[in-house]
């Protein structure tokens, strides 16, 4: 499993992974988390803070998720810069309970880790926010090396938890 950052894509290339991405499918119930993967890829190639990626396993495309720089606070956390907001994190409906959500979520902190050195950010991990209800992305993150740092009331789709999993080559800041 890799993720594919969309904004390094050639031009083509973009356009072939923009449409596996508009093929990816929600599990019953789980639009109520999360938008449409095609939507919200498009929306976010055309913000620079935002970097979207894709979630590949072999050669198929089985999710989609965000780093968005300068945004923290979206989760709950009490800056925008102290840490790279994870956002938007979708696996496929037929790929889903196979470890996909846990190896993207663990995989984006290096990625994160990696555009924080790039873009010289003072960040030193990632957050997230995940509806309360959502037991499985929960346990996910969990086991991908998220800790829970509290409830957060500023999500769209009901009472979130706030998780955070630090960069291991920089120093954590503890809020």
């Amino acid at each position: 499993m890799e993720l594919l950052e969309i904004k390094r894509l050639a031009p083509g290339a973009r356009e072939d992974e923009l449409q596996r991405i508009g093929r990816l499918v929600l599990a019953p119930g789980q639009d109520i988390y999360v938008g449409d993967a095609g939507e919200m890829t498009a929306r976010a190639l055309g913000i620079d803070a935002r970097h979207p990626f894709s979630i590949v396993a072999g050669q198929e495309t089985v999710g989609v998720g965000t780093l968005h720089v300068g945004a923290a606070t979206d989760a709950g956390w009490p800056d925008d810069d102290g840490a790279v907001l994870l956002r938007g994190v979708l696996i496929d409906s037929s790929h889903q309970g196979l470890g996909y959500g846990t190896m993207a979520a663990r995989t984006a902190v290096v990625l994160a880790a990696d555009l924080a050195h790039q873009l010289d950010l003072a960040a030193t991990g990632v957050v997230l926010d995940v509806n309360e209800l959502n037991l499985a992305g929960i346990k996910a993150y969990e086991r991908a090396g998220y800790a829970d740092r509290g409830q957060f009331l500023g999500g769209r789709s009901g009472p979130q938890r706030t998780m955070f999993a630090p960069f291991r080559d920089r120093p954590v800041n503890f809020h």
